[in-house]
């Protein structure tokens, strides 16, 4: 029943974000080498176009999926509330969401797995690609000042509140009083310029872009959080075929560690997915891509989540992580 009641409720965020662009990855090398696409095997991934997924777009264009046997296709959404029902019903193989969305959907009965790390944090608390801003005028210079306020994130019950949350506990407030709302990254400056929030919960580029616009981060929160923080993973369905499991998987490893060392490359290719000029992407600060999961932060954040109310119990970490 828990599986049917919350595929029901992500079906209806589905078609809410259903105008969301769709998108195929900048296509790779065409030299006489390249296989022909009769010979590929077509996969499809949903993911959000930030600094996060950055990783995948840069594999496909360095044909590290076609190296795999692999003809990719990129779909985008705003969050996993599209993208998770995607991958239930079919239509994606593979999605990208945030490590605690994941653990969400599992607990909510979900035959889900991770497959394949993502993102994480720098662990730098001076100067992360996640962050809360606010206006300066705002009054909220700290994080104990975001009790009683409304911040927006991506998507509600995400690890961006969980992180938040703790955070402002450990500050000495209460983040029980905080006011949560929905607000896509992209639209999240003009909300708090706006003052339709007090402060917001954004990723790259949109760090960069909020501090450009005159705002003040009052957090990098998910480096305040755990400097090892797992911020999200690539997941499939727990029977996917493991032929293809494994090819994905390789592809992603392969692309993880060349994102990781060329973020030049990781900068170029942003620009052709998230619509932001090059003299911004050149400040933004990128996030790690490591090819291996920390499970101690994951841990963490599955504790804090279950105090909170968000897991119903501790998550079972030797089948759900990879």
């Amino acid at each position: 029943m828990k599986k049917a009641a919350f595929f029901a409720v992500a079906a209806v965020s589905a078609l809410a974000l259903s105008g969301c662009t769709d998108s195929d990855a900048p296509a790779g090398g065409t030299d006489s080498d390249s296989k022909s696409s009769a010979d590929l095997t077509p996969v499809t991934v949903g993911v959000i176009p930030i600094a996060d997924t950055a990783a995948l777009y840069v594999g496909d264009a360095e044909g590290l999926f076609e190296d795999e046997g692999l003809d990719l296709t990129i779909e985008t959404a705003t969050g996993g509330a599209a993208i998770v029902p995607a991958v239930v019903s079919g239509d994606y193989q593979f999605g990208f969401s945030n490590t605690l969305s994941l653990m969400v959907a599992a607990d909510q009965g979900l035959d889900i797995q991770m497959v394949s790390s993502a993102v994480s944090t720098t662990g730098d608390t001076e100067k992360d690609m996640g962050a809360v801003i606010t206006k300066p005028d705002s009054g909220i210079s700290s994080p104990a000042d975001l009790a009683g306020k409304t911040v927006s994130s991506n998507s509600v019950g995400n690890i961006n509140d969980t992180a938040v949350r703790t955070v402002v506990d450990e500050a000495g407030a209460d983040s029980s009083t905080i006011d949560f709302v929905e607000v896509p990254f992209p639209d999240a400056v003009a909300a708090v310029e706006n003052d339709q929030v007090d402060a917001a919960f954004v990723v790259e580029p949109f760090v960069t872009t909020a501090i450009e616009a005159g705002l003040e981060v009052v957090t990098y929160a998910y480096a305040d959080f755990d400097t090892n923080l797992d911020i999200a993973a690539y997941f499939s369905m727990s029977d996917v075929d493991p032929d293809l499991l494994e090819k994905f998987q390789t592809a992603m490893t392969k692309s993880l560690e060349f994102a990781d060392a060329n973020p030049d490359t990781v900068r170029e290719i942003m620009a052709t997915y998230t619509k932001t000029d090059p003299e911004t992407l050149a400040k933004i600060t990128l996030p790690k891509y490591p090819t291996e999961m920390d499970r101690p932060s994951i841990e963490k954040l599955a504790a804090q989540a279950e105090s909170y109310g968000v897991l119903s119990a501790e998550p079972d970490f030797d089948s759900l992580l990879p």
